[in-house]
């Protein structure tokens, strides 16, 4: 009698992991975060840190969750499914911070730090007081860090206008410790530029600048493609390449919705 062939092993995506806020409104957060994931073939996963309140017009409420359910989440994640990269957003307060940075210290797999202190429409999403945490605790453990100019001076006190001011920039938030930096200079005239150093070599990203006023979640969905690139075993120019023209792309794709700033697209390459 014939033995019949096995089925084949089905095979296991890269998996990611995003440990930041909920966006009602869809378009950052833990939403872009997953959509992002999806759109670049891995499994996505989450610890959810707050809940906002959110949409177009910007953030009418936010309440953080117990460092206990932070932990726990993550634990769950980590102990039993295991990761490839960790994508950090939202974290709302020192002690969410403090937890957060232990957590991926002790964890195996590269980093991805979005320092977010202010949402698109400049409602505050983190403490104040947590500033020096993430200084001295999360920066520390990051494998890419990606502030953009805003969450610059917040961090180090630093204006940036322009492109000489991104070197000094980038400088001051290496020294807080992260193998690398992306210092975000979509928001200043001209074409969008981002620089990508870990204090030695430098890579200058440019991309054309996108009439379209739909962007938010560029900021969450940036950080989330350089995790996905990493996580599938890109080095970090490589990932941090890929993850400027993903975003490049989901900008020029951005859609109105309500009354306010609409969404990038996630899914502009299907």
């Amino acid at each position: 009698m014939p033995i019949s062939a096995s089925p084949a092993t089905p095979l296991v995506p890269p998996r990611v992991l995003t440990v930041a806020g909920s966006d009602s409104g869809g378009g950052a957060g833990i939403q872009a975060d997953l959509k992002t994931m999806l759109a670049h073939g891995v499994h996505g996963m989450s610890v959810i840190t707050a809940v906002t309140a959110q949409n177009s017009l910007g953030v009418q409420g936010a309440w953080e969750l117990p460092v206990e359910a932070v932990r726990a989440q993550y634990r769950s994640v980590v102990d039993d499914i295991g990761v490839q990269a960790v994508k950090t957003g939202m974290l709302a307060s020192a002690a969410l911070v403090e937890t957060v940075a232990a957590l991926l210290a002790a964890t195996d797999a590269p980093v991805v730090v979005d320092p977010v202190g202010v949402s698109k429409h400049g409602d505050p999403l983190l403490a104040a007081e947590a500033l020096d945490s993430v200084r001295q605790k999360l920066l520390p453990v990051a494998t890419v860090a990606t502030p953009n100019l805003d969450e610059v001076a917040q961090l180090t006190g630093v204006t940036v206008t322009d492109e000489s001011a991104m070197r000094r920039a980038a400088g001051e938030i290496l020294g807080y410790g992260p193998r690398w930096v992306v210092i975000k200079g979509g928001h200043l005239p001209g074409e969008p530029v981002d620089l990508l150093t870990d204090g030695t070599d430098e890579h200058w990203l440019r991309a054309p600048r996108h009439d379209n006023r739909h962007t938010h979640g560029t900021g969450c969905t940036l950080a989330s493609a350089i995790a996905c690139g990493l996580a599938r075993g890109q080095d970090v120019p490589t990932a941090v390449r890929a993850a400027k023209e993903y975003v490049t792309g989901a900008i020029a794709a951005g859609f109105p919705l309500g009354a306010g700033i609409g969404p990038v697209d996630h899914g502009w390459r299907l």
